[in-house]
């Protein structure tokens, strides 16, 4: 499987790409889409947009995996980077990708075992589980890649809840009728 993690800003948006054979995880590449803010808004959701189409014509990922918006203190914040979500969104749409969503706090208690883990516990633990021979620099390129590790994680976990519970629903069929009407 090869999944797209997205780490949305409005002005740096982060990207990674992994790939995945059972339980070993390749890095393929990473990095940044930056916009300035000298740039009107809608301009820089349209690089966002162009970055995010680019890099699946490149890639072809199976997956986009993108951070869930939370909650800011500032609302204006919030809202830009909901439009940035937005786009990197509508991409992956367009691209037909299968899309899942992570809250930040799920990704590090997935990634680093802590919830509230700062920046620089992410890139490191990132940098373990992948045997990078340095941390991944910027931030924003370190979470894509730890956002695309939970979805890796999670989505094993769901696909082996899945063949279970088949499995369960075919011995079940399986069974003879074992209840019998009481005759009086």
């Amino acid at each position: 499987m090869r999944i797209l993690g997205i780490d949305p800003g409005s002005e740096t948006t982060g990207w990674a790409v992994l790939e995945t054979e059972g339980r070993r995880h390749v890095l393929v590449e990473y990095g940044t889409l930056k916009a300035s803010t000298r740039e009107r808004f809608s301009a820089r959701l349209l690089k966002i947009s162009n970055g995010i189409e680019q890099l699946i014509t490149k890639f072809h990922p199976d997956v986009m995996s993108i951070e869930e918006t939370f909650f800011a203190v500032n609302v204006k914040s919030a809202l830009k980077l909901g439009q940035a979500r937005g786009v990197a969104l509508v991409a992956a749409e367009r691209a037909g990708l299968e899309i899942h969503e992570y809250s930040a706090r799920l990704v590090k208690q997935t990634v680093v075992g802590y919830g509230n883990a700062e920046k620089h516990q992410v890139q490191e633990m990132v940098r373990i589980l992948l045997s990078l021979p340095s941390t991944p620099q910027p931030h924003d390129a370190a979470d894509a890649i730890a956002i695309a590790l939970c979805h890796f994680h999670h989505a094993g976990t769901a696909q082996r809840l899945l063949a279970a519970e088949a499995k369960i629903n075919l011995a079940l069929a399986a069974r003879p009728n074992s209840r019998r009407r009481a005759t009086k």
